[in-house]
């Protein structure tokens, strides 16, 4: 039997990168899948791919800093899929990469909307619906960054995602009594075109392949495999982690 045979699965962020492969990795291990990011195009095209495999996925294209978006991805998953037991919360984005001296108010906001508020929403719309099922998971995506290094012009993103870390535990501790898991998964370097604003040059690149102890980034699958480890009943003791799968950059910073 599938690890995921039976489940529906919200995963966001998923036109690209670790969304795009989570949710591939997740419909082969036989989940219903809603799928979420701000590119309809390349979003259609992901649930187009999932069907021709035999899966089932439906696409819901807008912006995860939206309240009304959370409860669409939550309604849609109940009405097409009858409930929910699985939200993968990978959308977020860097913001801009500058000094904090030169950093506007504007930029501050977007960016922890992208990557806290959005958590925010999603836990209020998407715990609901994991409690009628009685167990669930429910997993963010975090970084590295801000929870064991800092870097450079990333003050605003560390910001978002070291609070990110804060609400994962205290969601795990309201929703263990109800049989849902919270964690973060926290990864590496990955071979994403967000992580490519940041690694822009071919020296770049190669410095932050060699701060991992594997002295390389991750491919997308990778860091979906760890997902998939977390949605999976194979984590079924874990919650309130800041799960790292980053390639041992954490131990060699």
């Amino acid at each position: 039997m599938t690890l995921l045979e039976g489940k529906t699965a919200i995963v966001t962020g998923a036109s690209a990168g670790i969304g795009r492969a989570a949710a591939l990795r997740f419909a082969r291990e036989g989940a219903s899948l809603v799928l979420n990011a701000r590119g309809g195009e390349r979003l259609a095209d992901l649930a187009g791919e999932i069907a021709a495999a035999g899966g089932r996925a439906i696409a819901v294209p807008g912006d995860v800093r939206e309240e009304a978006l959370m409860r669409n991805l939550v309604e849609t998953a109940t009405a097409h899929f009858g409930g929910l037991d699985i939200a993968f919360n990978n959308a977020g984005g860097l913001g801009e990469l500058a000094p904090v001296e030169t950093q506007t108010v504007e930029n501050w906001h977007a960016t922890i909307d992208a990557n806290l508020t959005s958590a925010f929403l999603a836990a209020k719309y998407q715990l609901p619906a994991l409690y009628e099922r009685g167990a669930g998971s429910l997993i963010f995506t975090g970084s590295f960054v801000g929870h064991t290094a800092g870097m450079p012009g990333m003050s605003v993103y560390s910001a978002g995602k070291t609070g990110l870390l804060g609400l994962v535990k205290a969601l795990a501790a309201e929703a263990g009594p109800r049989g849902v898991r919270v964690n973060a998964l926290l990864p590496g370097g990955t071979d994403t075109a967000m992580a490519a604003e940041f690694a822009s040059t071919d020296e770049i690149r190669a410095y932050v392949e060699s701060i991992h102890a594997l002295k390389r980034i991750a491919e997308p699958a990778e860091i979906a495999d760890a997902a998939l480890y977390l949605a999976s009943d194979l984590s079924r003791f874990v919650t309130g982690t800041a799960h790292l799968a980053d390639g041992g950059v954490s131990i060699t910073k």
